[in-house]
C-alpha cells in the first residue's frame, strides 16, 4: 500500500510514551491521529507537542467543546497553538458556538458531532430530540456546516444522509466502524465495516482497538494490523 489510508488512529491510552510509539508505529499508514478528551486532561498541550514534535502526525483534537459561545471561543484559542487539523465541537451547541469556534481557529476545520454513535434510537429520544436520530443528524450536520464547520462527525449510518444534504465540500468523519474480523465494541451501537461507511461517501474512519490491540506484539506487528485494514478500504 503506497498511500496512506483514510484512517484516523484513536491513540487511547494514558501512557504517553505509549501514544508516541503508537503513532511512530503507524506513520505513513493512517491519515490521521485523534486524541480526545482524556488524553487531553491528562497530558495537556505538553502531551499532543509531545507527539507532534516526534513525529509528523496530523492531529484530530477530539475535546467535543459545548458550552456559552465566549467560553468555546477562548477553549478554542487556548489549543490554537497546537494546531490540530481538526477540533471538535458539539453541534447541539448551536450556531453562534460553532461561529465562534470557527474564528478562533481559523486554520482549522472546526469539526461538528452530531449524534454519539453510542446512543441507540431510544437514548435519542429520552434526551429529548423531537426527530430520530437520522433526522436529527442531518439537522445537525446542516447547522454546524452553515455556521462555518468544515467537518462533520456522524455514525456510519446517516453518511449517505448527510452526504446528500452537504454535497462534497464537507469532510464525513466516522467513528463506529468495526473491520469485518474484529469484535463487537461494546461501547458503540450503530456500526458497519470501514468500506461500507468509506463507500457511502466518509472521508475518514475513526479506529482505535482493532488497531491498537496489536501493540501487545510489538510495534511491527501493530503497523501491519494497520496496514491489512487499510488494505480493506483502499
Amino acid at each position: 500500500m503506497n498511500t496512506k489510508a483514510p484512517i484516523v488512529l484513536a491513540v487511547d491510552t494514558s501512557d504517553l510514551n505509549t501514544a508516541i510509539n503508537w503513532v511512530k508505529a503507524t506513520e505513513g499508514v493512517v491519515e490521521v491521529y485523534k486524541l480526545g478528551l482524556e488524553f487531553f486532561l491528562t497530558f495537556g498541550g505538553d502531551g499532543v507537542r509531545a507527539i507532534t514534535d516526534q513525529t509528523d502526525s496530523a492531529i484530530f483534537l477530539d475535546l467535543k467543546l459545548h458550552d456559552i459561545p465566549h467560553t468555546v471561543s477562548g477553549a478554542a484559542r487556548a489549543i490554537s497553538s497546537l494546531r490540530p487539523k481538526y477540533l471538535t465541537v458539539h453541534a447541539s451547541g448551536g450556531s453562534a458556538m460553532i461561529a465562534a469556534a470557527v474564528e478562533a481557529v481559523p486554520s482549522t476545520h472546526v469539526t461538528g458531532v452530531t449524534i454519539l454513535t453510542s446512543l441507540s434510537e431510544s437514548d435519542v429520544a429520552a434526551i429529548g430530540f423531537s426527530a430520530n436520530a437520522l433526522e436529527s443528524a442531518v439537522g445537525l450536520a446542516k447547522l454546524a456546516v452553515s455556521s462555518g464547520a468544515r467537518a462533520i462527525v456522524c455514525s456510519p449510518l446517516e453518511i449517505l444522509a448527510i452526504r446528500s444534504a452537504l454535497g462534497d465540500a464537507t469532510t464525513i468523519i466516522t467513528p463506529g466502524v468495526r473491520p469485518a474480523d474484529s469484535a463487537t465494541s461494546d461501547d458503540q451501537t450503530r456500526t458497519m465495516t470501514p468500506r461500507e461507511a468509506i463507500d457511502r461517501g466518509a472521508n475518514l474512519v475513526v479506529i482505535g482497538r482493532p488497531i491498537t490491540s496489536a501493540w501487545s506484539d510489538g510495534a511491527s506487528a501493530m503497523r501491519e494490523r494497520a496496514l491489512a485494514i487499510g488494505a480493506q478500504i483502499l
